[in-house]
């Protein structure tokens, strides 16, 4: 499967042959512009700042979002206040899926736009009713959330073991789209080090100490005027190297 993540497995970690068939049974092309045509102006859309919060962990899980344009990253919160970062979405990614289980009245992570970014909102009872009439887009929907499962599994292994330099190359590649529709490098958005450091689980000072390696092995670069960053298809060498 490819999905624009490189796929690492770990001894005793990979998925069953259940979940692998079912991705490759179902690995077809889900466009998520299809779902907005499918709604028509049944949507909301809005701009969001960087940093600001789409919704919050245990608010009521009543819509779902689609994602037009920027980053947004997916939290969750511990009873003591301990943040992690379980997923970083991007332009034509689908989150806050899960109110469409019966069970799940409320949010059980947090969302977060990472950049300035153009979100849509659907509510759920409209998307029930277009997968519920449309067989053959139900099947596109499901191939795609079957993906999503596998995607956030491997990053949250990498979480577990990987050393925090993958875990950041693994996050700029996410970021960055690399390797996806055929390109090999892509320019981010100004992202400060310190939203870096929260998304890989680790300090702003290991994040800088990473950015000034992959910059002189020629795997980023930093547009001076913008504040942009440009990611080469060679920082996948990081991720790959054991």
């Amino acid at each position: 499967m490819s999905d624009g993540v490189t796929s690492v497995a770990y001894p005793g970690c990979e998925i069953g042959p259940l979940e692998a068939s079912m991705v490759d049974t179902l690995n077809l092309s889900f466009d998520s512009r299809k779902l907005l045509n499918k709604v028509g102006s049944r949507k909301t859309t809005r701009e969001y700042q960087d940093q600001q919060t789409i919704y919050s962990q245990g608010d009521v899980a009543d819509a779902m979002f689609h994602i037009q344009s920027g980053n947004v990253k997916l939290t969750v919160r511990s009873r003591r206040g301990k943040k992690a970062v379980i997923a970083i979405l991007g332009r034509g990614d689908i989150f806050g899926t899960g109110c469409l289980a019966k069970k799940q009245s409320l949010r059980m992570s947090g969302a977060t736009a990472v950049h300035p970014s153009t979100i849509s909102r659907v509510e759920k009872e409209t998307i029930a009713r277009v997968i519920n009439q449309n067989p053959a887009f139900s099947k596109l929907f499901i191939s795609y959330l079957l993906s999503r499962i596998v995607r956030i599994q491997e990053d949250l292994l990498a979480h577990l073991f990987d050393s925090s330099e993958k875990r950041l190359a693994r996050v700029l590649l996410s970021l960055a789209r690399v390797g996806k529709h055929g390109k090999q490098e892509r320019v981010i958005p100004k992202i400060n080090q310190q939203t870096l450091a929260e998304m890989v689980g680790t300090t702003r000072s290991r994040v800088s100490h990473f950015m000034n390696k992959f910059r002189k092995l020629g795997f980023v670069d930093y547009d001076g005027s913008s504040g942009g960053l440009t990611v080469h298809g060679g920082l996948l060498s990081v991720i790959l190297h054991e």
